[in-house]
């Protein structure tokens, strides 16, 4: 396995991990969007741009989500926050 295969693996890798968490907190959309910028690199260093291409456009995808998250009138602000808590019987 050379550094670039073990490169690719880290970056696709730790996009997927990110992917999985994305749900708990809006920073997880953001390391999604910077893990598929780093998958889209392996893409073009290995010389598979579709690849890198596809990763990039994920990236910018991933980054309006993640902006709309950010903004208190965003679809999905409501699962940044924290559930409410109820009063103790």
């Amino acid at each position: 396995m050379s550094l670039l295969d073990l490169y690719g693996l880290v970056c696709v890798m730790s996009m997927m991990v990110f992917y999985a968490l994305e749900r708990r907190h809006r920073h997880w959309t953001l390391a999604f969007a910077v893990g598929c910028v780093f998958s889209s690199s392996y893409g073009f260093l290995e010389g598979a741009w579709p690849f890198g291409i596809a990763e990039g456009v994920w990236a910018l995808v991933a980054l309006k989500k993640w902006r709309s998250l950010c903004s208190s009138d965003g679809p999905l602000a409501s699962q940044a926050s924290p559930a409410r808590s109820r009063p103790r019987p």
